[in-house]
């Protein structure tokens, strides 16, 4: 038994091979009831530690959606742009981290920020048949630095009465993620559904799209709320080998219809910057690579073939920006409530 768990943890952390990886996992689905055993915690352990490695590329190159609560859609999102991971003496995973990011709330409009922090996991996974359940439990939040970078909402700028609050909300907002941890539910195709909290082995969150089959790998599958002149940046998305394409499957309810925009790492990285660091909302960095209009009530589908590289997804509800321009009224916040599963596949 010990010869073949030793090679299957040099299966599961086979790097640079997405199908090796895959083969690892199911291999782990065979002895399921073994790996499952609670008195094989270390086990599972020494074995995860081997990924481990890859635990900061991972934030890296995604993002942490902000929620009220789990059942709330979308209402921000946080950039983890540095990342260092180490294996603690007691085999727990310490990390800090930083980056920025930005909210959505009724007293502050458009809220950007900054954070960093350091926090201490305690990891396990779990196996149901060649799914991974991976748990990282907020063991302790050592510390979490937060700034207010841009309040959008001018009288309250002019004031400078709501500084205070809105340090509040964002802080709170983040730290109500952090503190909660997360569950990595991976697929043996690579697809990663990344969910705050724990849940349960042989349970799904729940999300707007119901996906079947393995030719495609899910990033996001989510719900999101897009108020006026507002984006939200879905990314950064990785595509690994060449002659795929990014699929975009949607619905948009609230009336309004949104541009869908598709940008290269640089470009999308580029205009986030301008979001995040002006209070007003004003024309993307670049050109778009694909643009299109998701009307209200209509199901909409969008393949754009790409090479390999990292992409953004941008929805747009302003008049700087794509083909749509939303009514300008200040007493009118016509949000786009979007449903929406973004997955990356074989190109047409």
């Amino acid at each position: 038994m010990r010869t073949l768990l030793a090679v299957l943890v040099l299966a599961v952390s086979a790097s640079g091979c997405a199908s090796c990886s895959g083969t690892g996992q199911r291999m782990l689905g065979v002895i399921e009831g073994p790996i499952n055993d609670p008195g094989n915690r270390s086990l599972r352990r020494s074995i995860m530690a081997f990924g481990l490695k890859e635990f900061c590329h991972e934030m890296t190159t995604r993002n942490a959606p902000l929620k009220l609560n789990e059942d709330s859609p979308v209402t921000g999102r946080f950039y983890p742009q540095t990342c260092s991971a180490r294996e603690m003496s007691d085999g727990n995973l310490s990390v800090t981290f930083g980056g920025p990011g930005y909210a959505w709330t009724n007293v502050t409009k458009k809220l950007t920020f900054t954070t960093s922090g350091a926090i201490e996991y305690d990891q396990d996974f779990l196996m149901e048949g060649s799914t991974m359940y991976a748990y990282f439990k907020t063991k302790k939040l050592a510390s979490s630095d937060f700034r207010t970078q841009i309040i959008e909402q001018p009288i309250a700028n002019v004031m400078n009465q709501i500084a205070p609050m809105a340090d509040g909300i964002g802080r709170q907002l983040v730290n109500s993620q952090l503190s909660q941890g997360f569950t990595v539910i991976r697929e043996a195709n690579g697809t990663a559904d990344f969910t705050i909290g724990k849940v349960d082995k042989g349970k799904r969150p729940v999300h707007p799209y119901e996906v079947r089959g393995e030719d495609r790998i899910t990033y996001e599958n989510l719900r999101t709320e897009v108020h006026q002149n507002q984006r939200d940046f879905i990314g950064p998305i990785e595509v690994e080998d060449s002659g795929r394409a990014l699929f975009f499957t949607g619905t948009v309810d609230g009336g309004v219809a949104v541009d869908v925009l598709f940008m290269t790492k640089s470009e999308g990285e580029a205009s986030l910057k301008l979001y995040l660091d002006y209070p007003m909302t004003g024309p993307l960095s670049g050109t778009p690579i694909s643009t299109d209009v998701m009307q209200p009530g209509v199901a909409f589908k969008k393949i754009v073939p790409v090479p390999k590289g990292l992409y953004f997804i941008i929805l747009d509800n302003t008049a700087t920006a794509g083909q749509v321009a939303p009514p300008q009224n200040p007493l009118d916040d016509r949000a786009a409530a979007v449903s929406y599963v973004a997955q990356i596949g074989e190109a047409p």
